[in-house]
């Protein structure tokens, strides 16, 4: 079972100094990736479903990870997600390569698709079709990416005769699909190298399992991406009992949330290299 550690980006951890102490007592701890979460702006006054206060300080995930890939050596780094329709994909696969770069091939990309309208609103996204942008989206960074002569014609972005340097070093980097509906599923299943669930229990995260494997029984899987790697945010504090559970579910990887306080973050760390010793 491989350990992460969520909101590396925002609450106390939007402290330079947080952040950083943070980032290397999770690397010194064995934690193998630390992961960001993202909204560029938030609802005020909050209203559901928004999931913070608008108080609530986000660093931007590429630009926070790129702050713990200065600090740190070995650990992944990890946006946990990227709510893709609200980038523009040109300018983000710059980023993710840079990153990639500058961290010696340590990034994985989160990506899903959002759910507050407000905050597409404020930015000037596509929030009615954000499924079939994100989609998109991310075949487009792809041949930013991976192509010699980097060319995408579609309905939401467009380009050729341009080319993008450097390239990532990873070949490729790990896309990993967040969400936990249908459409959700079926991405990962098509084109994902790993999935992501937030805020899961045990049983919810069976319930979302299951919905992979209906999702793999009907939609292709390019042989390419391997084996589904499944990583799930746990609701709660981890205990021995419950890393067991998930891991019988599946689960490759569970990615913790510090408790609050300033820390919050040490004691998870703690905590969780303890739950996992004896998997």
């Amino acid at each position: 079972m491989k350990l992460g550690l969520f909101s590396i980006n925002f609450g106390p951890c939007a402290e330079p100094e947080q952040l950083v102490a943070t980032a290397r007592a999770a690397e010194a701890a064995g934690f193998e990736s630390l992961w960001t979460g993202e909204h560029v702006v938030l609802p005020d006054p909050q209203a559901p479903p928004s999931p913070s206060p608008p108080e609530t300080p986000f660093l931007d995930a590429v630009v926070g990870l790129t702050w713990a890939a200065a600090h740190t050596t070995t650990i992944r780094l990890a946006t946990g997600i990227i709510i893709l329709p609200q980038r523009n994909p040109v300018v983000l696969a710059k980023e993710i390569a840079s990153l990639d770069v500058l961290s010696g091939g340590r990034v994985e990309l989160g990506i899903g698709v959002g759910y507050l309208e407000p905050e597409f609103r404020a930015i000037g996204a596509n929030f009615d079709e954000r499924g079939a942008v994100t989609d998109e989206y991310l075949e487009a960074m792809q041949h930013l990416w991976y192509d010699e002569h980097p060319e995408h014609h579609g309905r939401f972005a467009d380009f050729a005769g341009i080319d993008a340097q450097p390239r990532p070093v990873q070949q490729p980097i790990p896309i990993v699909v967040g969400g936990h509906s249908p459409p959700a599923f079926r991405r990962a299943v098509a084109r994902g190298h790993g999935w992501f669930g937030y805020w899961l229990s045990v049983e919810d995260a069976a319930a979302s399992i299951a919905g992979l494997r209906e999702a793999a029984a009907r939609t292709e899987r390019p042989a390419e991406l391997g084996a589904l790697e499944l990583t799930v945010c746990p609701r709660g504090r981890l205990t021995p009992e419950r890393a067991a559970a998930y891991a019988e579910l599946g689960v490759n990887r569970l990615v913790l949330s510090p408790d609050e306080g300033p820390d919050g973050a040490i004691a998870t760390i703690e905590r969780g290299a303890a739950a996992i010793a004896d998997l």
